[in-house]
């Protein structure tokens, strides 16, 4: 590690928009840029004092370098951003990461992209592969990203339909413990998958495309002794699933099918007593052609930054 520099280094943005937009809301990026490379930073107009070693002055460069799609055209940076570029950096996949490519546009006409290097290894999986494991802590994009792409693909007509399942279990209760009907009852389960829908879709046209048989949503159970062809299916918080539950849905995989399996090993509501179906199915397919296993970490938190700290302290606390 190189000393500290006499005077500060000056990084020169092209405009001030540029560098607004760099230094996020209340300049929180440039606590995230500190905080990652150690050095001290200044905004002062469209520059930018960075006082550091040449070592840490040079990640700083390359950092901002990688995040220039964004800060060049406005958009905004969050700090998942910055720290996907410092890890992109680090694999030496910096010029993989940069070059993102828009997955589809939701109804406002947003693109919607990978935000991390491993998010744009999941959604090139989903592309090259008809069996996908995404498996990671909240917040990470796998259900998200897998519903994004489950509807660029029906637009496309590369599938006929899409089929959202996920096991009815939630802190050790049951459907039959909650009122109303079949839909009422499973509602409040695949309402992350509902809310991805209509980010993309809109909320009219989802109960639309129900009706029709274009979108289905069912609990995993309403999966036994069916043939899902045509279909890009999804199937969301794997880890409640039980082996037997696991092994049943995965073989309902049809000829011209797709299916992503998404969950978050750390946070399992089966009873003590029995494994997740979700890591047992993980161990037996490792390596089996045709597989993709995905694996996320708190790198890949896409919500509020605090969720970031929060996933590393119960890591933390549960390493001791």
């Amino acid at each position: 590690m190189g000393t500290p520099r006499d005077e500060p280094y000056i990084l020169s943005l092209p405009t001030p928009s540029s560098a607004i937009c760099l230094a996020g809301t209340r300049e929180e990026n440039l606590k995230t840029l500190v905080e990652i490379t150690g050095v001290r930073l200044v905004l002062r107009g469209q520059d930018l004092l960075i006082d550091g070693t040449p070592e840490q002055i040079n990640l700083v460069e390359q950092v901002i370098k990688a995040l220039k799609p964004l800060w060049s055209q406005e958009k905004t940076i969050a700090a998942v951003d910055i720290r996907a570029a410092r890890e992109a950096i680090a694999e030496d996949r910096s010029g993989e990461w940069r070059d993102r490519a828009t997955i589809s546009r939701n109804k406002r006409g947003d693109s919607v992209q990978p935000r991390t290097y491993r998010q744009q290894q999941y959604v090139q999986a989903m592309e090259s592969h008809d069996l996908i494991f995404g498996v990671g802590p909240a917040g990470t994009g796998k259900t998200y990203l897998a519903a994004v792409a489950a509807v660029s693909a029906l637009q496309s007509n590369k599938f006929e339909r899409i089929i959202l399942t996920r096991p009815a279990v939630e802190a050790g209760e049951s459907l039959g413990f909650l009122p109303g009907d079949l839909q009422q009852k499973i509602d409040p389960y695949l309402r992350p998958l509902y809310d991805a829908m209509h980010e993309m879709i809109g909320a009219e046209k989802v109960p639309q495309l129900m009706e029709r048989g274009i979108i289905e949503v069912a609990p995993l159970a309403y999966m036994r002794g069916r043939t899902l062809s045509n279909s890009f299916i999804i199937v969301d918080e794997a880890q409640n699933t039980t082996a037997a539950q696991m092994k049943m849905v995965l073989t309902r995989l049809g000829f011209k099918s797709r299916m992503v399996v998404t969950g978050d090993i750390t946070q399992i509501d089966l009873p003590r007593h029995q494994k997740s179906g979700l890591i047992i199915a993980m161990n037996i397919l490792k390596g089996v052609e045709g597989v993709s296993f995905n694996l996320f970490d708190k790198n890949d938190v896409v919500r509020h930054p605090l969720v970031h700290h929060i996933i590393a302290a119960y890591e933390n606390a549960e390493a001791d």
